[in-house]
C-alpha cells in the first residue's frame, strides 16, 4: 500500500483498498468516539466520530468526504489537512468538520 501512496506501484486490488480504509476509518473512530461528524470514503465506508451533539436522520450537518487516496494519504502523514481542503480533494461541511487534529492516525 505504501508504494502506490508514494506513487512508486500500482494501485492496490479493491479488496485491499477498502480494507485499509476501513481499518483507518475505525481508528479514527476509536482516536475520537462520537456521533458529530460522518466521514465518508467512498465506495468504502462512512463513520461517525467526534463528540458533540448527535446526528441520527437525513444528511448530517458535520461531514468530511474524499476519495481513498486522499483519506490513506491524510491518515498516513503523506498529506496536511489544510493542503487538501484548499486544494478541494476534501469536501468539509459544517462547523466541527476539522480533522486536522487527529490525522496522521499512523506515522508515514
Amino acid at each position: 500500500m505504501s508504494g502506490w501512496l508514494d506513487g512508486t506501484a500500482d494501485q492496490p486490488a479493491r479488496a485491499e483498498l477498502g480494507e485499509a480504509v476501513r481499518l483507518s476509518l475505525r481508528s479514527l473512530e476509536h482516536r475520537a468516539p462520537g456521533r458529530s461528524v460522518e466521514v465518508r470514503v467512498p465506495p468504502f465506508a462512512a463513520v461517525q466520530c467526534l463528540d458533540g451533539p448527535r446526528h441520527t436522520r437525513g444528511t448530517p450537518p458535520n461531514v468530511v468526504e474524499t476519495d481513498p487516496r486522499t483519506w490513506l494519504e491524510l491518515a498516513s502523514g503523506r498529506l496536511a489537512w489544510d493542503e487538501v481542503v484548499r486544494d478541494g480533494r476534501v469536501s468539509v461541511s459544517g462547523n466541527r468538520a476539522d480533522l486536522s487534529t487527529l490525522l496522521p492516525l499512523v506515522p508515514a
